[in-house]
């Protein structure tokens, strides 16, 4: 098994403009004559890590990783009321991906993600599959409309007191219809011009995000609500301006479509035990797409193990020499 690398930091940064008043922020890190790589951050609205990485080989990787949208680094940020939302869609950043994949002149990468960032890979790769050599995903999301209801009502069953403070914070008249009438409730509250308001729902949201989490073997308290208040609002904003509008993409869409995919070799890690990303659409992918391998864990939820980080890593290392 591959040991860890000593922290790789970035050898060149910058903004790419997206031409509708965006700018999104990369880096590159590791060779610059390496194989390409490309890793998509969860959220939506999380922003990628902004520590050094230690999973890709230095000598053989060129990983390159990007704010999306309205979070991180990128402009404007979803906590000024002034960013609009219109223009960050699936369709947006799918553009943005295959933008910056010109702009760094890259042929072909691999592609890296989890939870959300599964979602967006897929949709990328589909779409742009010659231009996609290997993919690596850990808690894999489609976000089709039953995972959509799950992870901000069904779970909610196994944490019933979080669940109706979540449910409660929203209009008492837009508490009893579909899932997405919740979301899109959060999602209006999100656009209140009043920064109290929005900082309040961003809380209400996260306590969510995080009751769900924390149970879960290896579950990290606070994980969610454990950043600064502007990208807590940028993240809740996002979020529910995706998922109410089911990220645009029809239902089953992903699946459906994995087709696309044959001939591109992947590696699917799931927790067993993953409480906002139940194991059934991995093993629908995984079915679907008969050039991935799906490894499901039992010691995991949707934060990992030690055992998925090692598998996740080895495939990495397995793809490096790959052409």
């Amino acid at each position: 098994m591959v040991d860890f690398y000593p922290p790789t930091h970035p050898y060149d940064s910058g903004f790419l403009d997206t031409g509708d008043g965006n700018r999104i922020y990369y880096e590159q890190l590791g060779n610059p004559e390496g194989k390409p790589a490309l890793y998509l951050h969860g959220g939506p609205g999380a922003g990628f890590p902004k520590r050094p990485t230690r999973a890709w080989d230095p000598e053989a990787y060129r990983l390159i990783r990007f704010d999306q949208r309205n979070c991180g680094r990128s402009t404007p940020h979803g906590s000024d009321p002034a960013a609009d939302m219109a223009l960050n869609t699936t369709r947006h950043l799918i553009e943005d991906i295959e933008r910056l994949r010109e702009h760094l002149g890259v042929e072909r990468w691999l592609l890296n993600g989890a939870s959300w960032g599964s979602t967006l890979l897929l949709a990328y790769a589909q779409e742009f599959p010659e231009r996609v050599g290997e993919i690596v995903i850990q808690a894999v999301t489609t976000t089709r409309r039953a995972e959509t209801d799950w992870l901000y009502r069904g779970v909610g069953g196994f944490r019933p007191e979080a669940w109706d403070r979540f449910r409660d914070a929203a209009p008492e008249s837009e508490r009893g219809g579909d899932v997405y009438q919740l979301l899109a409730a959060y999602a209006r509250m999100m656009e209140d011009p009043d920064r109290a308001v929005r900082e309040r729902v961003a809380n209400e949201w996260l306590a969510w995000e995080d009751a769900v989490i924390e149970g879960e073997p290896n579950g990290i308290p606070g994980m969610y609500s454990d950043r600064e208040m502007d990208d807590r609002i940028a993240f809740v904003r996002i979020c529910s301006h995706f998922f109410s509008n089911g990220a645009w993409l029809e239902e089953d869409q992903l699946l459906r479509n994995a087709h696309k995919l044959a001939g591109i070799p992947g590696v699917l890690a799931h927790g067993r035990y993953d409480m906002g990303c139940p194991a059934q659409t991995a093993w629908e992918l995984a079915k679907a797409w008969p050039d991935a391998k799906l490894h499901i864990f039992d010691d995991s939820g949707h934060v990992g193990s030690e055992a998925m980080t090692k598998t996740m890593r080895q495939a990495i290392e397995d793809f490096k020499h790959r052409k």
